[in-house]
């Protein structure tokens, strides 16, 4: 069984399916993948429930399984086949204690949501696993507190049954990792070309996705007004806008600059809409795309010794802003987060470092309170 890249008849879009073993189609999966396909959903969101969907089959047909008469105690048992290493899936080989886990915690939550968004599919459309994964918790049950972030129009479902996923694994939210302007710096001085020192130049000082990045056009890019423009439109490159909607971004007088110098001595009189293009490989003027970018990264990696994603920059422009009082709601729509929740979620985190600084500015660790 495998996961089998397509593109869409007429749009040549891309998507993604699931091929069983003699390389025909697994119907439930590439109804419930269509169905996504249709509303648009990220071809990168699509894949990733494709993988997901592929390991729940794999599963099912080892242990004999039919997908429609699954029970809860059948999902707990793919949790268990989740977090064994490959080769002892099969059960032909003994895994010692010692062995860690093959799918973090996360991981495996990340399947079991892709696994429930299918079964809620299947249910609207009649089989019976509405309840398998999903289920009701009474009003005023669950995780409560004061101080806790309530969403809009909690007054009005607050007194609703909420859904909660039955299975789920306990996980720590994963910490965003996030780059010193020395490093910054060290990458920046290692790009050869003005190109790439904009681009991640522009990824530091806006915060944008890398497909942000990759989809920006020249009249997105105001210098007189130094902002840029992240809109949602069909790139040729496949870069995407993961939030749906349009944003303004202020930037600094010297990326503008360093655009501009990027204009004039390497972009010269080429013919393109797009910023980030191929200037030295082929084809050349089409819009740079994500293997050139990865390459590259490569690259810098192996010339600056720092291991590093395009994604981290991100995380280093959110998190100097908020060392530097920002607040979190002009981050979150710097950002174009859907939900200050995911901004407090993913950035509401205080280093070692962090924590003393606050503790030094609150007047502790000034050694006069007490004498050891």
């Amino acid at each position: 069984m495998r996961v089998q890249r397509v593109l869409m008849p007429g749009s040549g879009a891309e998507s993604w399916t699931v091929l069983d073993d003699e390389h025909s189609l697994v119907e439930p999966v590439e109804r419930f993948l269509g169905y996504l396909a249709s509303i648009e959903r990220s071809p990168n969101t699509i894949k990733a429930y494709a993988h997901d969907l592929k390991d729940w089959f794999v599963y099912l047909g080892g242990v004999g399984l039919d997908w429609r008469e699954v029970s809860l105690e059948d999902v707990a048992g793919f949790v268990g086949w989740l977090r064994l290493p490959p080769a002892a899936r099969d059960g032909r080989v003994a895994v010692l204690p010692t062995v860690e886990h093959h799918c973090s915690e996360s991981s495996v939550n990340r399947k079991l949501a892709a696994l429930t968004s299918f079964c809620e599919f299947h249910a609207r459309h009649g089989v019976a696993l509405a309840g398998l994964l999903v289920g009701l918790t009474p009003p005023g049950k669950g995780r409560s507190s004061a101080a806790s972030y309530k969403p809009f129009l909690h007054h009005v479902t607050k007194s609703h049954p909420q859904r909660r996923r039955t299975i789920k694994l306990a996980a720590s939210p994963p910490r965003a990792q996030v780059l010193t302007a020395e490093q910054v710096q060290a990458i920046l001085d290692a790009c050869v070309h003005l190109r790439d020192r904009l681009l991640f130049a522009l990824l530091l000082d806006t915060g944008v996705r890398i497909g942000e990045a990759l989809g920006l056009r020249h009249e997105d890019l105001d210098i007189a007004e130094r902002q840029v423009t992240v809109t949602p439109r069909e790139n040729a490159n496949g870069a995407r806008v993961k939030s749906g909607r349009s944003r303004v971004i202020p930037t600094s007088a010297e990326l503008m600059r360093l655009y501009a110098d990027y204009l004039n001595l390497e972009y010269g009189v080429l013919d393109s809409d797009y910023v980030f293009v191929n200037l030295w490989g082929h084809p050349q003027g089409h819009p740079l795309s994500y293997p050139a970018v990865y390459d590259l990264v490569g690259r810098l990696r192996q010339r600056t010794g720092i291991t590093f994603a395009p994604h981290m920059f991100r995380h280093t422009y959110a998190t100097w802003l908020l060392r530097r009082n920002a607040g979190m709601e002009s981050v979150k729509e710097l950002l174009g987060h859907a939900s200050i929740t995911t901004t407090v979620d993913t950035y509401g985190h205080l280093s070692v470092q962090d924590a003393r600084a606050t503790l030094e500015a609150a007047g502790w660790f000034t050694g006069k309170e007490v004498q050891w």
